[in-house]
């Protein structure tokens, strides 16, 4: 059998598959509290004279370490379990690892399908909010506003669903993830609504344009939990389980890690890293 630091029985894990009602509240509201820090990160574009660069790395970085740790010591092993029991202990163990890499393959598809210069992840700086853009058409900056908008709104879909089914199946994992995803959604809401500001020249249009895109999380959540629902069994949330831990790891290791590099230096974003790998640990030693 399959050493983790937190094993279920079988008994456990088969209730939680086939009866993950139970949960469904508290799961929505964690994932809705991710989503709507992207406008708290509006909010901060619009207060803020500066981008307190050094704070979001470390942010950044710590949000990182929690998703990448609880991702490949927790979900993944929870997802193991889960296959092995359906499967058998080699199958389950192919179909954990395929369905790892087939949450990444999801992620690395929708960042295909978003051009770079238009994709919210680039962090941005409070500072560029008072930048001219009078050598830019308004065409094409409301074309670049509404692209933001789309752009978050799409990559944050399957974000939901990874906060939503981690809440849904451990209460307990799902406030560690959705606390490391709030933290990633802050700066990403100050990006998509610098972008958004140049395109409507109006704070109220960058702000309610920004906090809807980030009402894609619970939606996410809702649709995949009502496709998902009539089919719950111990496979289906395994497969799920995986396909998240994999969608977290890409999303810290392409966007997190960069990100917090860019706003602040090499090593403090590590510091960020070990940090949340380390809070994380003891949270989850905590539940023992």
């Amino acid at each position: 059998m399959i050493a983790s630091p937190k094993l279920k029985t079988d008994t456990a894990l088969q209730k939680d598959a086939t009866m993950p009602q139970e949960n469904v509240t508290f799961a929505f509201l964690l994932t809705l509290f991710a989503g709507l820090s992207t406008g708290f990160g509006s909010l901060i574009a619009f207060v803020a004279r500066t981008t307190r660069t050094q704070f979001l790395s470390l942010a950044l970085g710590f949000s990182a370490g929690v998703m990448i740790y609880v991702s490949l010591i927790e979900i993944f092993a929870k997802a193991r379990i889960a296959l092995s029991s359906a499967y058998g202990d080699a199958r389950g163990y192919w179909v954990t690892t395929i369905a790892f890499f087939g949450g990444m393959a999801i992620v690395f598809i929708i960042d295909q399908l978003v051009p770079s210069f238009e994709n919210p992840h680039e962090p941005r700086m409070v500072e560029e909010m008072g930048k001219s853009t009078s050598d830019i058409k308004k065409m094409e900056l409301q074309r670049m506003g509404l692209f933001s908008a789309l752009a978050i709104a799409i990559h944050n879909f399957p974000e939901g669903l990874a906060t939503f089914s981690s809440a849904l199946t451990d209460p307990a994992l799902g406030v560690s993830i959705a606390f490391a995803i709030a933290i990633h959604n802050i700066p990403e809401g100050i990006a998509v609504s610098v972008p958004l500001y140049y395109a409507t020249g109006s704070k109220k249009k960058a702000f309610g344009l920004s906090f809807l895109s980030g009402l894609s999380e619970p939606l996410g959540a809702l649709i995949g939990y009502f496709l998902l629902r009539p089919f719950f069994s111990e496979a289906i949330f395994g497969i799920l389980f995986a396909s998240v831990a994999g969608i977290m790891v890409y999303i810290s290791l392409d966007e997190l890690l960069p990100a917090a590099e860019k706003y602040g230096e090499h090593h403090l974003a590590i510091s960020g890293v070990l940090s949340g790998m380390v809070v994380i640990a003891l949270s989850l030693l905590a539940f023992v």
